[in-house]
């Protein structure tokens, strides 16, 4: 069992329905707000106890809590499979694939961008990675909740079975000659962020069809992956909307 905390994600969880809700806790005394109706809304819909505790005990949790924790079961992974089916789901599938991230917030900000963006699946590896954990959700403010998501042994090998079902498949690389304005980010796109040290691994970007870089003219030489995966994500939205 997880303790998920702050108000969006656990309305998101709640919303999505994807995971069992054993109970939602709720600091008493806290200030009311929509957002903590809508809550119990869905939580007497769903036929989830509402508990009242002292605010020690939310706070115990998380200091970011807001007020709200509540106790649910693990995240449901979706199978690789699963992504590979969502290609013929849409018309301009997008993926996003997650190499080697292992800040939580960064994470959790490039599936708030991938939701938003209308991601239809997100690979992430099972080593050296962060998993959908709480505070992965908390900083998606529970973006997560409702994203396709798979966890695989083998990133290299994801890859190829993409390529397989003819999706094209981009890395994000700072000493790329190619820009992302450049490219052509239409049609059944895959996009790899690398890690905050490393970047896309060697292997990867030789996997990759095209490797890609964002221009930059300031005198810092890197953004952080959240920001770059934001941009190129968004670029490959924007090309998909003219």
């Amino acid at each position: 069992m997880e303790k998920l905390y702050s108000r969006h994600a656990v309305h998101e969880c709640l919303r999505a329905g994807r995971r069992r809700v054993h109970r939602v806790l709720i600091a008493e005394g806290v200030e009311d707000a929509p957002i903590l109706r809508a809550i119990r809304q869905l939580a007497e819909v769903r036929r989830v106890p509402v508990l009242h505790v002292p605010r020690q005990q939310i706070n115990a949790v998380s200091p970011q809590a807001q007020g709200v924790v509540a106790e649910v079961s693990e995240y449901p992974y979706a199978d690789f499979d699963d992504v590979l089916r969502a290609l013929d789901a849409v018309e301009q599938p997008l993926l996003l694939i997650l190499d080697g991230l292992q800040d939580p917030h960064n994470v959790g900000n490039l599936l708030r961008t991938a939701e938003a963006a209308g991601v239809a699946g997100v690979v992430l590896g099972q080593r050296r990675s962060v998993g959908i954990t709480p505070a992965v959700v908390n900083a998606s403010s529970g973006a997560s909740e409702h994203l396709r998501i798979a966890r695989v042994v083998n990133l290299a090998r994801a890859v190829e079975a993409l390529k397989a079902r003819d999706v094209w498949v981009a890395a994000l690389h700072g000493a790329a000659p190619q820009t992302i304005y450049q490219a052509d980010l239409r049609g059944r796109l895959a996009l790899i962020v690398g890690s905050e040290g490393e970047g896309v691994h060697r292997l990867l970007r030789d996997r990759a069809d095209f490797v890609l870089r964002i221009p930059m003219r300031g005198q810092i030489g890197s953004l952080n992956a959240a920001t770059a995966g934001a941009i190129a994500l968004y670029e490959a939205f924007r090309q998909r909307s003219l």
